[in-house]
């Protein structure tokens, strides 16, 4: 039975998480294509606004893992970028793994990455995979080297329901849920409202502009999940 997992991989040293560490108020997406060798090309999706893509774009010329990178386009609040690597995936993460080889065969197991996010304490992925084997191979890797924790698993093709004892994820971003959750505590929802967009942004340290982003997914990724989304399968929120 083919299955849908979400997981987080936390571990810092994992391409672009100290980007995402540096500037905690920017969404970024990745995705990995064809490079030289060792150095597979990415591509970064970045939503942020103006004043934050340019604190992502001073990241990205701090830190040793971008050897280059080429602004795409910038469209709907969000910049695409295409990356080269200044670091080979072995230089990056092998004093982490215990098998850089192990990792390489990881990923010619039937898997399909459908995406990944990366976040301050490392890397949040959603994938397809042909079996419970195929999924149990990378979990058992990343638990052997690194942080695992499984956010929510679901069969394709049946409910979007999680299985299994481990699931303990809602689909939200760590972020998302931050946000939403002290939005909440705050009274943000309450009618009427007991405090602002501002009073909510400044207690979690961000721009008002992000927190309205922020909330904005949370709610629409509630409502299509839980309100309208069965029995429709599962569509991953940013």
């Amino acid at each position: 039975m083919a299955l849908h997992a979400e997981y987080h991989l936390g571990c810092d040293a994992l391409p672009l998480v100290d980007v995402a560490a540096a500037v905690p108020d920017a969404e970024m997406e990745l995705s990995i294509g064809l490079g030289e060798g060792e150095r597979p090309r990415f591509t970064a999706v970045v939503t942020a606004n103006p004043e934050t893509t340019a604190a992502v774009e001073a990241a990205f010329e701090s830190t040793a893992f971008v050897g280059e990178y080429r602004l795409v386009v910038r469209e709907d609040g969000a910049s695409r970028y295409t990356i080269t690597p200044g670091t080979s995936m072995a230089e990056q993460l092998g004093d982490r793994l215990d098998d850089l080889d192990d990792l390489r065969a990881l990923y010619e197991t039937p898997v399909q990455i459908e995406f990944i996010r990366a976040r301050p304490t490392g890397w949040l992925q959603a994938g397809r995979f042909a079996d419970r084997a195929a999924f149990d191979q990378l979990r058992e890797f990343w638990q052997r080297n690194t942080s695992f924790r499984l956010r929510k698993l679901t069969r394709v093709g049946e409910s979007a329901e999680p299985f299994g004892d481990d699931t303990d994820g809602d689909g939200l971003t760590d972020a998302q849920r931050e946000a939403i959750g002290t939005a909440h505590r705050l009274g943000y929802f309450e009618i009427p409202r007991t405090a602002t967009l501002e009073d909510v942004a400044a207690e979690l340290g961000i721009s008002a502009s992000s927190l309205s982003e922020r909330l904005r997914r949370a709610q629409t990724h509630l409502v299509e999940t839980h309100v309208e989304a069965r029995p429709r399968p599962l569509e991953w929120s940013r």
